[in-house]
């Protein structure tokens, strides 16, 4: 009789750790969801532009071609450099009101 109150109770111990850790990271995972949503709604807002999956793509490529203009101007090609800086700040003028 004793040994099965020791099995419960170890069960229930196990069980409410389990419970207690999928809590804490269901809290730890919607913060950061709702840390996330927060700062693209805040960027969208800024830059005037809608929140969807296409926008944010459409603003990192552009982004990502400002990148490469500014490298290219570091290496001293002009030419490389002018092209990326025009096609970023035409893939960002699409989405930038």
């Amino acid at each position: 009789m004793h040994v099965e109150s020791f099995i419960g109770n170890l069960g229930l111990w196990l069980g409410t750790l389990v419970r207690f850790i999928v809590e804490t990271l269901n809290g730890l995972f919607g913060a950061i969801t709702e840390a996330g949503s927060n700062f693209v709604d805040g960027m969208a807002r800024a830059l005037g532009m809608d929140t969807s999956i296409i926008s944010i793509a459409v603003l990192i490529i552009g982004l990502l071609f400002l990148y490469n203009a500014v490298r290219s101007f570091i290496r001293a090609s002009i030419i490389g450099g002018v092209i990326w800086l025009v096609l970023g700040l035409w893939i960002l003028s699409w989405i930038i009101s």
